[in-house]
């Protein structure tokens, strides 16, 4: 076991300056050189039968701080203007429990097309061929059962739409 810790004090703190060049803290430059140590000891004797332990502590080095900084996803402030604001979760949430309800309280013909062709990715052709309809009969039901739900949403769960009929806000009871 002598073998790894003699061919790591000699690379050591050469490999300890490379780290700390190549990481944004201190902290995390002295956990990969630990980290680097350690697979050195796990190796045992693989290890002092390296040709080059040094281009090998320096591969392991490299794939760590590779590894370490895959993992550390860099958070940006969003401009002002691309914030979503508060109540646009708070929208979301209440319309996905409201949701539910309301397509409950649809006819059971708006309901059944809605869920099979929109909710469950049915395409509107198998549906007709499911149901024994023509494509332009299900078009039709499907865009007519659509504006009953808005207006459904509109009435059980106060949504407001925008003008491109996009939902605004939404104020479930």
């Amino acid at each position: 076991m002598n073998c790894p810790l003699r061919s790591w004090d000699q690379y050591e703190s050469e490999l300890h300056r490379w780290l700390l060049g190549h990481t944004p803290d201190r902290t995390d430059a002295e956990d990969l050189l630990q980290e680097v140590f350690l697979r050195a000891i796990h190796q045992g004797k693989h290890f002092c039968e390296l040709s080059d332990p040094r281009a090998w502590l320096y591969k392991v080095a490299r794939n760590l701080l590779t590894d370490r900084l895959r993992l550390s996803k860099a958070f940006i402030e969003l401009p002002e203007d691309l914030k979503a604001e508060s109540n646009q979760i708070a929208t979301i949430d209440e319309l996905s429990a409201c949701l539910p309800r309301v397509l409950a309280e649809l006819y059971k013909d708006d309901y059944e097309v809605l869920a099979l062709c929109d909710l469950q990715g049915m395409s509107q052709a198998d549906f007709a061929e499911l149901k024994g309809l023509t494509l332009p009969a299900v078009k039709s039901r499907i865009q007519r059962a659509r504006k009953r739900l808005k207006a459904q949403l509109a009435k059980s769960c106060q949504v407001q739409f925008d003008a491109a009929g996009k939902v605004w806000c939404a104020y479930s009871s």
